[in-house]
């Protein structure tokens, strides 16, 4: 019997609830509460906390505090953070992992541990290594960091047509170059998929990407 631990989100891989053996679901979708602390700049998230809520939250007790995570809302914290989590001010600000400052998570044995107790070396690991793999998080503790009250931050879908495999092979060398206040996220897929109008009624597939710029310090640029 294997178990099978979901924190609320989607997932790519369904390693939450599918097995080739029979398994159990843990489910922590109702620990999901989110305590923000704006004068520390921390913040106390559930396992099962989505980060649309968590920004909501954050954004409630101050318009220039961010935690620098995924751009999708529905993404469940615990997953995310737990398999590293990359977002839009990653550039400035690393992995989701990278600011976690503490954690709580239930080992084999039942008990409630924190970094301290868990040791760094167990903290090192569920920070990217995948919180299954040791025990079963329940609460991270964030750092938050801070961000303008106006991000830029614009689109343009281009199709294979129109160079798109083109654009995307001089966006691998220049992306390493950029300022670290500037993003451009690429996204590849078919392009109904990645305008937002899907039609599974369509034979011909039109492949595509989409560039997304974000930029977190229009002073800089302006």
């Amino acid at each position: 019997m294997e178990i099978r631990i979901r924190s609320a989100g989607h997932d790519f891989e369904g390693l939450s609830f599918v097995s080739k053996v029979p398994f159990v679901i843990l489910d922590l979708i109702k620990i999901s509460e989110v305590t923000v602390d704006a004068k520390a700049k921390t913040a106390w998230v559930g396992a099962g906390a989505i980060l649309g809520a968590i920004y909501y939250r954050i954004t409630e007790k101050s318009p220039t505090l961010g935690f620098p995570a995924r751009f999708c809302p529905t993404v469940g914290a615990g997953g995310h953070i737990s398999g590293g989590g990359y977002g839009p001010l990653m550039p400035k600000y690393g992995l989701a992992a990278d600011n976690v400052i503490d954690a709580r998570i239930v080992d084999v044995k039942g008990r409630i541990l924190d970094r301290k107790s868990m040791g760094e070396d167990l903290f090192w690991a569920i920070r990217g290594c995948g919180g299954a793999s040791f025990g079963v998080i329940v609460a991270w503790k964030l750092q938050l960091v801070d961000v303008p009250e106006r991000v830029t931050v614009f689109t343009i879908h281009r199709t294979l047509q129109q160079n798109a495999t083109i654009l995307i092979h001089r966006w691998q060398y220049l992306a390493p170059r950029f300022d670290k206040y500037l993003l451009i996220y690429v996204q590849a897929g078919r392009t109904s998929y990645l305008t937002g109008r899907e039609d599974y009624s369509r034979r011909n597939i039109t492949l595509g990407a989409t560039f997304s710029l974000v930029v977190s310090n229009a002073r800089k640029f302006s």
